[in-house]
């Protein structure tokens, strides 16, 4: 079909000539197959990602007592609100009110007013943040594979022996999800996200394995503390302050998925209601990767001590087996250019959305073309699509090469995304459709939690724009990046 119109009245016409369509749901989409198992796929695609690799630093930063406690504590936030953000994917009733297709929606149906463009800014620009996030580290993941080879070629530990530039791998890497980027939307994406997910528990179980490994070894074993970094020995005061500030983000950035989920909501098929396949899938998809995040932070933490590196993968806390470390490296890259698409489609489908209802009948932005592809069929081109969405990866790829801090950007895009997506809105949207009463007891803590998630957020941005601001005063644009 040319464009939805066409399609909307297409369905329409074989509605009234009784003809049932297998192929379309009863809004006239596509339809939808989406099970709890694609949905927890996703899920974890989604959360276990490039935050994984920084929780033994950020625990090395809280200590044992406190980097656990704020482990748990953001697992039980973040699926209590998509519980309560899985019940708003309808309106008005959870189970069989109209759909909303994407997070603006649902806050459109549910609030209203000047909170869905602060809805947008604050979606569109996490997932933005996100993609640039996850080109970065899968380039650092990429280059420790070449450095680890030469590590091991060498029989050096020498990083000045073995520099490797970032910027060709970024390459590779935006090479790669300009062909990936074609596939038309999220139901296209349920194998992406099985592999994904499956790279994702290797890499993470190979650290963990690594972490237990150093651990149990016969060698002396590093310092860790109840409270972290020490204060004058490790780190000074001020430093403390910020990396505690920043450490919190990167935590808050692992459990960032609440920007996608109504989007994996609106792959489910229906019945069972989507809402408590959503509730199934992300008690699921957070308990698997709080469980994994307690395994590979703590354990992290006591392989490496207050010393841990940044990313305990790549910033080389481990050199041998090396074919392992590469395995796992790989792993990481394969991970990401998955999750780069589960969080860059959302940001595809909202402007390819726009355009279309902007310019209509423009046959640049609504014609497909069918190419055939040997041993695979047909495929559908659409011109716009294809220009728009390389030219994003494009962008989002420089950016990349120009800010290429691992820590310090993961920190700020979990700080500012964590409350206004995962906390605010889902909050806010519960109060409305449930009209509770206001000062009522579960008004008022639900009130208390989301103040305090504001708080938390503005010191943990506050600390990763500090790391930002102390990185870019030494770092030189298009120069050797070494971790």
């Amino acid at each position: 079909m040319a464009n939805q119109a066409q399609k909307e009245a297409f369905y329409t016409e074989k509605l009234e000539d009784g003809d049932i369509l297998k192929n379309f749901d009863d809004d006239g989409r596509s339809k939808r197959t989406g099970t709890l198992l694609t949905a927890s796929a996703h899920i974890i695609t989604a959360v276990i990602g490039s935050g994984v690799l920084s929780l033994a630093w950020a625990i090395a930063q809280l200590g044992w007592v406190t980097g656990t406690a704020v482990l748990l504590i953001f697992s039980f936030i973040t699926y209590f609100t998509s519980t309560l953000l899985a019940d708003s994917y309808r309106s008005p009733d959870p189970v069989s009110g109209k759909r909303n297709y994407t997070y603006m929606d649902v806050v459109r149906s549910h609030l209203g007013g000047f909170k869905v463009q602060l809805c947008g800014l604050a979606q569109y620009g996490n997932l933005i943040g996100v993609t640039i996030g996850y080109t970065i580290t899968a380039s650092i993941s990429m280059v420790a594979v070449s450095r680890s080879d030469c590590f091991h070629n060498k029989g050096t530990h020498d990083h000045k022996l073995c520099s490797v530039s970032n910027y060709p791998y970024m390459s590779v890497f935006a090479a790669i999800q300009i062909v990936l980027s074609q596939i038309p939307n999220f139901h296209k994406l349920s194998w992406l996200s099985i592999l994904a997910a499956v790279m994702s528990f290797a890499y993470s179980s190979i650290g963990l394995a690594l972490s237990i490994a150093k651990v149990a070894g016969d060698g002396a074993h590093p310092k860790t503390t109840m409270t972290g970094t020490t204060v004058g020995v490790d780190v000074s005061g001020a430093e403390k302050i910020w990396r505690t500030f920043q450490s919190i983000g990167d935590i808050a950035f692992a459990y960032n998925y609440s920007t996608v989920l109504i989007e994996i909501q609106d792959t489910l098929r229906s019945p069972p209601a989507e809402n408590k396949v959503m509730k199934k899938a992300s008690l699921a998809g957070v308990s698997t990767t709080t469980m994994f995040y307690m395994l590979c932070g703590c354990f992290g933490y006591a392989a490496f001590g207050n010393k841990a590196p940044g990313n305990f993968l790549t910033g080389f806390g481990f050199y041998e087996p090396y074919w392992l470390i590469d395995f796992a490296n790989v792993c990481i890259a394969v991970h990401l250019i998955g999750a780069y698409q589960v969080f860059a489609q959302p940001i595809f489908g909202f402007v390819e959305s726009r355009c279309s209802k902007r310019w209509p009948e423009s046959k640049f932005i609504s014609s497909e073309y069918t190419i055939p592809v040997p041993f695979c069929g047909e495929w559908n081109i659409n011109l716009f699509r294809m220009v728009w969405r390389t030219t994003y990866v494009v962008i989002t790829s420089v950016i990349a090469m120009i800010l290429p801090f691992f820590n310090d950007f993961l920190g700020l895009i979990g700080a500012a995304s964590f409350y206004p997506l995962t906390v605010y809105f889902p909050i806010e949207m519960y109060i409305a459709r449930t009209k509770l009463q206001k000062f009522s007891s579960t008004w008022v803590w639900l009130k208390i939690l989301s103040w305090v998630c504001l708080v938390v957020s503005i010191v943990a941005a506050a600390g990763s724009i500090q790391g930002l601001a102390t990185d870019l005063k030494t770092y030189k644009p298009f120069k050797n990046v070494e971790d």
